[in-house]
């Protein structure tokens, strides 16, 4: 029997880790819910034990049986019967088991019936189901958008919606359409309100709705009349149950075949507005899509950790010239790299859940009482944080998670091609994380500003100062060199006070920072066991020369020449 929590000591670490007592703390409020529910925690230990005892419970399912239909899942894949979506019967049996365990609903107030977990948990959560079916992931981890309501919605609709999502509904945010993709202030999905029948009604299409039939919708509309921008949108929760959308039909893709990708027709769908009016994109679509890169965050991982594990064991079996290919130099140095990359990520995950955890807690806490200048204080420290390292996040693990499923394949060979083996399934489903919920070069675009305000910098400068193993002097020297070299690129780079050189140059000066957070993060993880130093060692030797590289291409590249460089590509193009 597999249990994808129990064989993961990596993921059993960031569980434990010290800000672990504070977002507990902040989680129960004085863990005032033990007299009312009786399994509500009494104290810090009572919670961490609930957690671990959970997660066990699904590192189990996942092993046992979402991992065990995947394949078929990824052959069979859903269908639309009566302009409704029909899951694969493996996908309708992961939902039932996990709703039978009590699964859904995670990390929802229990007096909405959920568990009341931390984010981390959920991440967590969402790492492992990812690792045994990212395309699952897709539908059991959408319940996230049940937090969005939780968050901003009248408590008439919490009543009425997150009970049932507790119970089992899955979820969908319908916010794309066939003319706005990435650009959702182009959304043009009509709603207006219907006085006589006390509603408001949605009409139009929305397309490459990730799990686009289920049972509890968000959806971007325009509410205002004549708008064409932002200031025209809504926010709205519609159910199922009245049956106004259609799904017209499920996108033929490349990987994830088991999360059905839905074109809706919306026809005087009833819908409820959540939060204020003209505030759909502005404020809710933008939490709700910080939320949704951190799921792709524990997607990417979750991949990388199959792909990591299905290329070991390949290279453990396969023999060539008389010796197992895992003796060979070529491939137990790529298999060293992906494992200082993999725990990269991880690190990079939970870092930035834990500030998104400790923020969004202070932004409840404040729909309740005041806040006290030092909780003030920390709600937008932390919420920086967030918002400089969420973009990152989604950036770095998921081109990592694309260069391991990658990597792993190629340690395969020939067979990997092969449908006989998972690899090849990994590696169309890693292929659309650094597409959607923002590609990678819309990251790049959120995360830039953090370079140039010093975000990142003052991060970096705050775990140079962190007490570090002994054995990690000349780790750390590294990365002291690498955060000179960084400033410094950045110094040129915005000196000249033009924003598009700032673009141009804005991967590589996102990418440094990212290399340089992940080393630190593994160099405090050093002390822990040998894995770790050994990834903090690898990974800093990787960004050293990553960083070296980006920070020589931007000195060798004079701010006078752009204008003659774009004149350059603009004709070779």
């Amino acid at each position: 029997m597999a249990n994808f929590f129990s064989d993961n000591k990596d993921l059993q670490f960031h569980l434990e880790h010290p800000l672990m007592r504070k977002i507990v703390e902040l989680k129960e409020k004085g863990f005032a819910d033990k007299d009312k529910y009786d399994y509500a925690p009494s104290d810090f230990e009572d919670a961490m034990d609930s957690y671990k005892r959970v997660l066990t419970i699904l590192g189990e399912i996942c092993g046992d049986v979402i991992a065990v239909n995947a394949e078929g899942v990824d052959t069979v894949g859903p269908h639309v019967e009566n302009d409704r979506v029909v899951y694969a019967p493996g996908t309708q049996q992961n939902i039932d088991v996990l709703n039978q365990a009590g699964l859904f609903g995670l990390t929802l107030p229990r007096k909405y019936e959920g568990l009341n977990f931390p984010l981390v948990a959920f991440v967590m959560a969402n790492e492992m189901v990812s690792r045994a079916d990212a395309g699952f992931e897709n539908i059991w981890g959408l319940q996230d958008c049940a937090e969005t309501l939780n968050e901003f919605a009248s408590e008439e609709i919490k009543a009425e919606f997150l009970p049932q999502v507790s119970r089992g509904a899955t979820c969908a945010m319908d916010l794309t359409e066939p003319d706005a993709g990435s650009d959702l202030q182009a959304v043009m999905l009509k709603a207006t309100w219907d006085e006589k029948k006390g509603t408001w009604l949605l009409n139009g299409v929305k397309r490459f709705i990730t799990n686009g039939d289920g049972e509890v919708s968000l959806v971007l509309a325009r509410s205002e009349e004549g708008t064409t921008d932002a200031r025209g949108l809504s926010m709205f929760v519609y159910d199922k149950k009245h049956l106004a959308v259609k799904v017209r039909r499920i996108e033929n893709k490349l990987g994830i075949k088991g999360s059905p990708t839905c074109e809706l027709v919306f026809t005087n769908a009833p819908a409820q507005l959540v939060g204020d009016r003209k505030m759909g994109l502005i404020k809710y679509v933008m939490s709700l899509m910080n939320a949704a890169r951190l799921g792709i965050g524990a997607q990417s991982v979750g991949l990388s950790e199959a792909a990591y594990r299905e290329g070991l064991k390949y290279a453990h079996e396969r023999e060539q010239f008389g010796k197992a290919i895992i003796e060979f130099p070529a491939v137990y140095e790529m298999l060293a790299n992906m494992k200082a990359k993999l725990h990269g990520s991880r690190a990079l995950l939970y870092e930035t859940t834990r500030f998104v955890e400790i923020y969004k807690a202070y932004n409840h806490i404040a729909q309740e009482r005041k806040l006290e200048p030092e909780e003030r204080a920390e709600q937008k420290y932390y919420s920086r944080l967030g918002d400089a390292f969420t973009p990152l996040l989604k950036l770095m693990t998921s081109e990592y998670c694309n260069l391991l499923a990658y990597e792993s394949l190629q340690i395969h060979g020939g067979s990997g091609y092969m449908k006989d083996y998972p690899i090849q399934r990994i590696v169309r489903d890693a292929r659309i994380t650094n597409i959607y919920e923002g590609t990678t070069q819309l990251q790049v675009v959120a995360a830039i500003r953090h370079v140039t305000t010093g975000t990142f910098l003052e991060k970096i400068k705050e775990y140079e100062a962190l007490e570090r193993p002994g054995s990690m002097a000349t780790v750390a020297r590294k990365l002291v060199a690498m955060r000179e070299l960084y400033e410094k690129a950045v110094e040129k780079v915005t000196a000249a006070g033009d924003n598009e050189l700032i673009d141009f140059h804005a991967r590589r000066m996102v990418e440094m920072a990212g290399h340089i957070a992940i080393g630190h993060l593994l160099m405090q993880q050093a002390g822990v066991s040998e894995d770790y130093r050994l990834s903090a060692e690898i990974y800093t030797k990787y960004g050293e020369a990553q960083s070296a590289a980006a920070a020589e291409y931007i000195a060798g590249a004079p701010v006078e020449d752009l204008d003659k460089f774009k004149a350059i590509q603009s004709e070779y193009l």
